[in-house]
């Protein structure tokens, strides 16, 4: 080592960054132990190779650039190349230089940013997986569409060759209407979802007054049957607040979720209640929802209740969707939501949002 540097020893010593002087003839001349201990190559090796041999290939020319513009005067700020230890693996550099002419020397100080530049590669390769799946849904959602509607369509165009005057049976009659009403109203719900898929280029969502109990009832007029078969009965006070500004579309796939739910998870030899009110708290809404089921051990699941494919019964159509689906939907409207259950004493789930 040079004697000339000594007086730099102690701060080479204690500093934890990589510190090194190096010549304008591409060596280094002194180097902290922490140069030595993150490339893994002796004091000789270092000193003996030009500094060039120790750069990953692909980052040499781009280095070798900046270096002829750092030897003319230009300091060089938070320059980025990779390095090769002697084990071969590769660390991020971030290099900060400032040249001494008349010793024809560079002072130099280097941050191991390996880590962060993991963890960018990681984001970058998850947010191109995330864009990918996200174009894939989009055309599974697009096909969707379009391919249920020409059956439903066809099925509508059966109900218009049927007589109806040949349906002597009362019971039968209604049936078809219910049924016709319930093709309606999918064809009605795919039309909607595919202008959306169409419209959504952003995260953006409509916002506009909505009205709970119209919302309620086209809940319970698309399940009417599901309610009717399970002796289900919902109870509506909207008395402190009844119209909201909000996006009908997601308040209707909330309140379709958890009331099926209510219906699916019901008690045995129980008939389903669903207790639905609004309150109004400062600029707050809350909507609440209340049932007399099967209820969920919180303890146990409280923190997978809102999970993707998260199912705790054993039922053969539970699929654990309808849940992920409302907590994404409130989360999109901006609002948060809150659960309280005990097992075999029903649920209760508040949905908090800005008026």
């Amino acid at each position: 080592m040079n004697s000339e540097f000594s007086q730099y020893d102690i701060f080479f010593e204690l500093t934890p960054d990589l510190v090194c002087i190096a010549g304008f003839d591409g060596y280094f001349k002194k180097v902290n132990p922490s140069v030595q201990q993150l490339l893994g190559y002796s004091y000789e090796e270092l000193y003996d190779s030009p500094i060039h041999n120790f750069i990953y290939h692909e980052d040499k020319q781009t280095t070798a650039r900046v270096r002829t513009e750092l030897l003319n005067s230009c300091p060089l700020l938070n320059f980025e190349n990779r390095y090769v230890t002697k084990s071969g693996e590769i660390v991020w550099l971030s290099w900060t230089s400032q040249p001494v002419q008349d010793s024809q020397i560079v002072f130099a100080i280097a941050k191991n940013i390996t880590p962060k530049k993991e963890l960018e590669a990681e984001r970058n390769a998850l947010l191109a997986d995330l864009t990918e799946t996200n174009k894939d849904l989009r055309h599974i959602g697009h096909m969707t569409a379009h391919d249920l509607r020409s059956p439903i369509n066809n099925l509508l165009s059966l109900f218009e060759l049927i007589n109806y005057s040949h349906i002597t049976d009362k019971e039968t009659f209604e049936l078809m209407e219910v049924f016709k009403m319930c093709c309606e109203d999918l064809r009605d719900k795919l039309n909607i979802y595919s202008k959306e898929l169409q419209e959504k280029k952003s995260l953006y969502i409509p916002v506009k007054e909505v009205d709970l109990r119209k919302v309620v009832r086209n809940v319970s007029k698309s399940i009417g049957s599901i309610l009717k078969n399970a002796g289900a009965r919902i109870d509506v006070n909207f008395d402190a607040i009844s119209k909201i500004n909000s996006n009908a579309t997601y308040l209707e796939s909330i309140f379709l979720n958890l009331v099926t739910n209510s219906v699916k998870y019901k008690k045995a030899h129980t008939s389903p209640v669903i207790k639905i009110s609004s309150a109004l708290i400062g600029d707050k809404v809350y909507l609440k929802f209340s049932d007399n089921g099967l209820g969920f051990d919180l303890n146990k699941v409280g923190d997978k209740i809102f999970g993707f494919q998260q199912s705790f019964t054993t039922q053969k159509d539970s699929r654990g969707i309808g849940l992920y689906l409302v907590y994404n939907h409130v989360q999109s409207l901006g609002g948060t939501i809150e659960v309280e259950s005990e097992l075999n004493h029903g649920t209760t789930f508040t949905i908090i949002v800005n008026q």
